[in-house]
């Protein structure tokens, strides 16, 4: 009898970014941020599930959800306001980009926008079944 494979618990450096690692499209999106906004800075990008959660402050249903963003001295934040925070601590192109998305009069707009992607994940180019989020409806095909 064979067991089922345990999930890695790796200790996390920080900052980090912790994604979906079982959605395509959230997947791609770490991938793209990895090579263009972070490459050479101390920050990690990793996949929920390769990661001890709680002694990050973190459970599987938030990370499931929304990206978490977690610095060295702060609270976890997650969707627009981690995306943020990684854009800030990336290459100085993206840092207004970063501050944009938090910024008073224009954050609600960028939570609303994370809100949408987040609910249709599983629809957007990389997206597969698995990427829905629960309440959120699975992907059909079209038989035509």
């Amino acid at each position: 009898m064979s067991l089922p494979p345990t999930p890695v618990s790796t200790p996390a450096t920080l900052p980090i970014l912790i994604f979906d690692g079982d959605c395509g499209f959230c997947t791609t999106s770490a991938r793209f941020l990895v090579r263009w906004v972070i490459r050479g800075r101390p920050t990690t990008v990793a996949p929920w599930q390769q990661l001890d959660l709680a002694g990050l402050g973190l459970t599987a249903d938030q990370c499931q959800s929304a990206v978490q963003w977690v610095a060295r001295d702060a609270q976890p934040v997650s969707g627009h306001v981690a995306i943020a925070a990684a854009l800030r601590t990336g290459h100085p192109v993206w840092r207004p980009v970063g501050a944009l998305l938090v910024a008073p009069g224009f954050s609600w707009l960028a939570g609303r926008a994370y809100s949408w992607v987040a609910a249709h994940r599983y629809a957007l180019p990389g997206g597969t079944p698995a990427c829905g989020i629960k309440g959120t409806p699975p992907r059909t095909e079209d038989p035509h």
